[in-house]
């Protein structure tokens, strides 16, 4: 279990933030569930919205992949047509429905930061097919699934990135949102693995 993760934007190499993936498939995990906080690119969704993903774009300008393959870890070319394992998010979906929670499904957005994206990236990122942008989560899904680690990730909409409406960000008003997700988050992520 970790709390918090490396970030490309604190100057970290790509390699350095899914270091700790690899080490815990060493450990012997057998599946990964990541969450992270994202803004709302999707119209429908709300402030403290649950996003549970089924696919991404990377935007992020490398690959943990990049340089000599580790053979001993997965193939020189991994297949990212299904990133997030359909098994996995059909069991959050079906858990959600049942403890009341709103679980949207979506697609995320890796951009770089740290800083936030403008008007004009908010409407390249919703023609692209986003529904979240965040600054995480792609580089240790694609090393998951370079290792064959089943990996589903959920986000939690912390803003709403409106471009025709778009107001100074406080961080206050992301906590506040974040804090309002905690609780279900919490209780899906508890009753998968109980159910796991």
């Amino acid at each position: 279990m970790m709390q918090g993760r490396f970030h490309f934007y604190e100057g970290y190499s790509l390699q350095q933030i899914t270091f700790p993936v690899r080490v815990m498939k060493m450990l012997g995990i057998e599946k990964l569930l990541i969450s992270n906080t994202s803004g709302g690119l999707n119209p429908d969704y709300k402030p403290a919205s649950l996003v549970l993903l089924d696919d991404h774009i990377n935007f992020l300008p490398n690959n943990p992949l990049t340089g000599k393959n580790l053979d001993e870890f997965g193939s020189r070319f991994p297949d990212m047509s299904q990133p997030y394992n359909q098994e996995m998010n059909k069991k959050l979906l079906a858990l959600a429905q049942t403890l009341e929670i709103t679980l949207h499904e979506g697609v995320y957005a890796a951009w770089t930061g740290p800083c936030l994206e403008t008007r004009a990236e908010y409407r390249f990122l919703r023609m692209a097919g986003a529904d979240v942008v965040g600054m995480s989560t792609v580089p240790e899904v694609i090393v998951a699934n370079h290792m064959k680690l089943p990996v589903s990730a959920i986000s939690v909409v912390t803003d709403l990135c409106d471009p025709d409406n778009l107001k100074p960000l406080a961080l206050e008003d992301i906590l506040e949102n974040a804090a309002k997700a905690e609780a279900k988050l919490i209780q899906l992520i508890s009753k998968f693995f109980e159910n796991t």
